[in-house]
This record gives structure tokens, C-alpha cells and sequence, in this order.
């Protein structure tokens, strides 16, 4: 039998958190062109997006320098909280 810790997934890798979506839609950028800017293909966006995988250090990299952003803003081991409070 396999025990993860909170924060990992069933093969034992630590999740890691993003705001990609969130910079992306605040921008107004596609998918696709968000994709095309990074050189990688727009599936690989919406997989990043959902934490389904985790990109490598020069993705990672590359994905800050676009949003001209510290890498820690857009990722972390850990969930980030709300950015402003919720809309009611």
C-alpha cells in the first residue's frame, strides 16, 4: 500500500499549484496563443492549467518571463490564496 502526503497525487509526486489561468484570462490571451508564444502545443497549456502537469524549470521560467512575473507567483507547492475577495 502507497500513503501520499496532502498535496501529492496517487504516484507520490508533489502537485504543483499555478495561477496560469487566471494570468492568461486577465490578459486576454487564447490558449492557442498563449501556446504558440511558448512553443508548445495549446493541449499542453490547458494540462499545465489544470495541474495535470507540472512544466519543466525552463517552462516554468519561460511561463513568468511572458507574464513578466516572479516564478513564484505563478507556481507553488502550495495552494495560493484568493487574490482579491470573492464577488458577491
Amino acid at each position: 500500500m502507497t500513503v501520499t502526503s496532502p498535496g501529492q497525487g496517487a504516484a507520490g509526486a508533489e502537485r504543483v499549484h499555478n495561477r496560469i489561468a487566471m494570468l492568461r484570462v486577465d490578459r486576454g490571451i487564447t490558449r492557442r496563443e498563449f501556446a504558440a508564444a511558448l512553443g508548445v502545443h495549446y493541449q499542453t497549456v490547458g494540462y499545465l492549467e489544470r495541474g495535470e502537469y507540472s512544466p519543466s524549470l525552463h517552462l516554468a521560467l519561460r511561463i513568468a518571463a511572458y507574464f513578466d512575473v516572479p516564478v513564484e507567483f505563478v507556481f507553488s507547492l502550495d495552494p495560493f490564496s484568493r487574490l482579491a475577495p470573492p464577488i458577491e
